[in-house]
């Protein structure tokens, strides 16, 4: 978190100041493609791909045009298919569940915890149950990491191993965290993520990436994301999707990289500065923090209160910006309300989608404009 002055407005994001530290170098990356002519598939994919695997200790990365787009070439890669149950949580964004249903598979919804955001592995093991009465086969869960944090990978992986289900950690909000002094991105499966402007780690356009520590997957998911190619580009061993990462984001993102554990950290200084001038609120509930177990990249900062409406229209009067994620939990949205839900209900995901809003959480936010924010939220205290 920055010391130094920073002048109004405070942004929810700040894409511009980072872009200022590296503007030099993005330049010179953009004019070397631009040099070398070659758009697609040039060699800076390639150094990236190697660039991601260092950075995630993952066997394999491979990139591709978009985060939803690898949700749905890993489950392609996985074979899903009609007939076969993918369990997601319904308080996340719609890719997670857009990308099974696109593939005439059911998604399942589970509940989330509601001190996590994150799937419940209690909801996840009755789903199983429930999914095999609906006379489904159980194929996969996609844990999402909500606003960066890791969800309880460990347990989750345990319960769905044990009923033959593979594990698709979407990661989109989460690239960069750790889980039990593991890099997301080596744990699951496959880990997917997204390199959305917005994101942590985040291009000047779309694009994202797939990672997995089996070979044979990798070869498949490199397979599919080019068409479905074989041995040449004229050679089509199954179905597949044009879907590759541009060379100019490439390389825009290696450079981004290089920073961006320095942004982790800032990110993770913030949290708990918010955390700390939060934490006795009587009508605010912050997140929690446990980095000996969750290291999160604080893809938002998100607050649960009964008395959101006031404490965004408080902010918003101060000039202050703020986001709702998720308003309408995936289960009941006019789209997906026909898929069915573990017994019960997601109670917490209902819950939730009322309750949260999240506040400006970025690297160079300034400590003053930080302490401005929680003198806002603190004035009804």
């Amino acid at each position: 978190m920055s010391n130094n002055e920073y002048s109004d407005p405070i942004n929810f994001i700040d894409l511009v100041s980072q872009q200022n530290i590296i503007k030099d170098q993005i330049e010179i990356a953009i004019k070397n493609v631009l040099n070398h002519g070659q758009y697609i598939m040039g060699p800076e994919v390639k150094i990236f791909e190697s660039d991601l695997q260092k950075f995630t200790n993952s066997k394999n990365a491979i990139t591709c045009a978009n985060g939803t787009d690898a949700i749905t070439i890993a489950l392609m890669a996985l074979d899903v298919k009609e007939g076969d149950a993918v369990f997601v949580p319904s308080f996340s964004y719609v890719a997670t569940v857009e990308s099974p249903a696109l593939l005439g598979a059911t998604p399942f919804f589970v509940d989330v915890e509601r001190g996590s955001f994150n799937i419940d592995p209690e909801s996840f093991k009755n789903a199983i149950i429930d999914a095999k009465k609906h006379g489904l086969n159980p194929k996969v869960v996609i844990p999402v990491d909500l606003f960066g944090k890791p969800a309880n990978l460990n347990h989750i992986i345990e319960i769905a191993h044990n009923s033959n289900i593979k594990v698709l950690e979407d990661a989109a909000q989460s690239f960069g965290a750790n889980y039990k002094n593991k890099n997301v991105g080596s744990i699951a499966d496959i880990t997917t993520t997204s390199f959305f402007p917005a994101k942590p780690l985040g291009c000047y356009g779309d694009g994202g990436a797939i990672f997995t520590n089996d070979d044979d997957l990798a070869r498949i998911i490199s397979s599919i994301r080019l068409h479905g190619k074989g041995s040449n580009k004229y050679d089509h061993i199954r179905l597949g999707m044009n879907s590759r990462l541009d060379t100019i984001q490439a390389a825009i993102l290696i450079e981004k990289l290089k920073i961006f554990p320095n942004e982790i950290i800032k990110r993770n200084e913030l949290a708990i500065f918010y955390n700390n001038g939060l934490e006795n609120h009587t009508n605010i509930e912050t997140p929690i923090i446990d980095n000996d177990l969750f290291f999160s990249t604080w893809a938002q900062y998100s607050l649960k209160t009964n008395k959101r409406d006031e404490h965004i229209l408080r902010l918003k009067n101060n000039g202050i910006p703020s986001a709702i994620y998720y308003p309408v939990a995936l289960s009941s949205q006019p789209a997906y309300n026909k898929y069915p839900s573990v017994e019960g209900g997601c109670v917490n995901s209902e819950t939730l989608s009322n309750e949260v809003f999240s506040i400006p959480m970025h690297a160079y936010l300034a400590q003053k404009d930080a302490k401005k924010i929680i003198e806002i939220l603190q004035l009804d205290h």
